[in-house]
């Protein structure tokens, strides 16, 4: 198992090797495997980059950020500029059905509303707007339709886990209580987990996932 320093060490190479992330920028602390990133970004689409660079390292058991996003320049913009960037980057992604998600922008802070039929188009939702000047971060509050063909959900899951490159998916427990799935147990990377949660939310009627898993030491 690593040590802090190491841990520290290992995160801080990632984030230098993470070419859309200005990683001069960027504090790195660790305390008993839990990662915190500390300092300013210049957009948000950096600051998730920051956090997507973290979990790919090995040893890493939590994360916290208290990285703040700072806007100059050109990144500077009204909400209403930033509403009709969105508005139009959301009529042109295919996989979205046209009006099915709502957008509410504070402070450059977006907020995004609605109802979809699968859990790749709520997240579709968020690839889009991620990356738009202007926005200081996402809230993901579109719902996903129920469904009355999720009969057999958690027997999809356990099959879905069982295709997918998981170690041992016999280390994940899966419960479903109606469209609602729990996963718990063990696994050995943030990869692995990952994979779980896509495999969970890929599942006809799923509407939503909770995630009780933990990395092994």
């Amino acid at each position: 198992m690593k040590t802090d320093t190491q841990l520290q060490q290992d995160v801080s190479a990632e984030l230098a090797w993470e070419p859309s992330v200005q990683a001069a920028h960027i504090g790195v602390e660790v305390k008993d495997g839990v990662v915190t990133l500390a300092g300013q970004v210049d957009n948000y689409s950096q600051k998730w980059s920051a956090e997507r660079a973290v979990q790919r390292v090995s040893g890493v058991k939590a994360m916290t950020t208290e990285l703040k996003v700072h806007l100059a320049g050109i990144g500077k913009r009204t909400d209403s500029d930033i509403a009709q960037s969105i508005e139009n980057v959301l009529e042109w992604t295919s996989s979205l059905p046209s009006g099915s998600v709502r957008v509410m922008i504070e402070g450059g802070w977006v907020t995004l509303t609605g109802d979809v039929d699968w859990q790749y188009q709520r997240q579709a939702a968020t690839d889009s707007v991620r990356c738009i000047n202007g926005v200081t971060g996402v809230s993901n509050q579109i719902s996903i339709k129920p469904s009355t063909t999720g009969l057999n959900v958690r027997a999809d899951i356990v099959a879905a886990l069982q295709r997918t490159a998981i170690g041992d998916a016999g280390k994940i427990s899966v419960s479903v209580d109606g469209s609602e799935v729990t996963l718990a147990g063990t696994v050995d990377t943030w990869s692995e987990r990952d994979t779980a949660l896509t495999s969970a939310w890929g599942t006809l009627g799923v509407r939503n996932v909770i995630d009780l898993m933990t990395l092994a030491d």
